[in-house]
C-alpha cells in the first residue's frame, strides 16, 4: 500500500506507459466466462469512489479534487484477449472530482476521468446524507447511493450503481474515516455471441483526510470484489 500511494501523486500527471490500458475492441474473442471475469474487473475499477469523510460540507462547502486511483486486475487473460495489446497488471483512472454542500446535511458529487491511450471514459455521481452531521464528541455519520457509467467503448455498455453506509471523526486537521456499501454492475455486450452480466459486488474502504486550511489532501484504500484500489485526491476543500 506504501508503494501505491507514494507514486499516486505523479501518476496525477504522468500514467506510465509500462502500466498503460488499451482499447476494448476485440470482445468477440471473449466466451461468456471470460467476459463475466472482464466485467468484475471493469465495474470494481470503474465504481464510484467518492475519497471524502462521512461529514457535510454545509451549505457553502466545496470539494474539489484531482484523483487518480490505481486499481489491481485480477483477470489479465480476459483483458488480454478483449483489448488491443497486452492487459494491465493494474489500471490507473486520473480523475476530476467536484462536491457541493446542500441544505439538510446533503452533498451532491461527481467526477469524471479519461483513461490515457484508450477508448475508455467514465463519468459518476453521488448523493449523500449525513444521518449524524459530527461533532467534537460525534462521529458523522451518512448513507450515500452512487452511480457510474462507462462511455466510449462501442462493444460496451457498463455502469454500477451502489449503496453505501460510511462514518468518519475529525481531530483538528486528519478526519479518518471508513464505510461499508454493495456495488450492482450491469454489463451489456455491443457483440454477438455474448449475454449481459448483472452481478452485485461487497465494498469496503478506509481513508484519511488531511485538511491544511484551504489545500486538501484525500488518501483511500478499498476493497471492491476482489479487486484492491488505492486512491489519492489533492485539492481545496472550503
Amino acid at each position: 500500500m506504501r508503494k501505491h500511494l507514494a507514486l499516486l501523486p505523479l501518476l496525477c500527471a504522468f500514467t506510465g506507459t509500462s502500466h498503460a490500458a488499451n482499447d476494448i475492441d476485440s470482445l468477440t474473442a471473449l466466451v461468456q466466462p471470460q467476459f463475466r471475469d472482464l466485467s468484475e474487473d471493469l465495474g470494481a475499477a470503474l465504481s464510484y469512489r467518492g475519497v471524502i469523510p462521512a461529514e457535510p460540507l454545509g451549505i457553502t462547502g466545496f470539494d474539489v479534487g484531482l484523483e487518480v486511483s490505481a486499481t489491481s486486475i485480477e483477470n489479465t487473460s480476459a483483458w488480454d484477449l478483449a483489448s488491443s495489446g497486452d492487459a494491465p497488471d493494474t489500471l490507473y483512472l486520473p480523475k476530476l472530482h467536484v462536491h457541493k454542500g446542500l441544505p439538510f446535511n446533503i452533498d451532491l458529487g461527481a467526477f469524471y476521468t479519461s483513461i490515457p491511450s484508450t477508448n475508455i471514459t467514465v463519468w459518476g455521481g453521488e448523493l449523500r446524507y449525513a444521518i449524524l452531521e459530527g461533532g467534537v464528541a460525534l462521529p458523522a455519520v451518512a448513507v450515500r447511493g452512487t452511480f457510474s457509467a462507462l462511455n466510449g467503448v462501442d462493444q460496451l455498455d457498463l455502469d454500477t450503481k451502489g449503496l453505501e453506509l460510511s462514518v468518519s471523526k475529525g481531530f483538528a486537521m486528519l478526519t479518518p474515516y471508513a464505510g461499508i456499501g454493495t456495488v450492482r454492475v450491469t454489463s451489456t455486450p455491443n457483440v454477438a455471441g455474448l449475454s449481459e452480466e448483472t452481478f452485485s459486488l461487497d465494498k469496503f474502504y478506509a481513508g484519511l483526510n488531511v485538511n491544511l486550511g484551504l489545500f486538501n489532501i484525500d488518501v483511500e484504500g478499498d476493497k471492491t470484489g476482489d479487486n484492491s484500489s488505492y486512491s489519492v485526491k489533492l485539492g481545496l476543500r472550503f
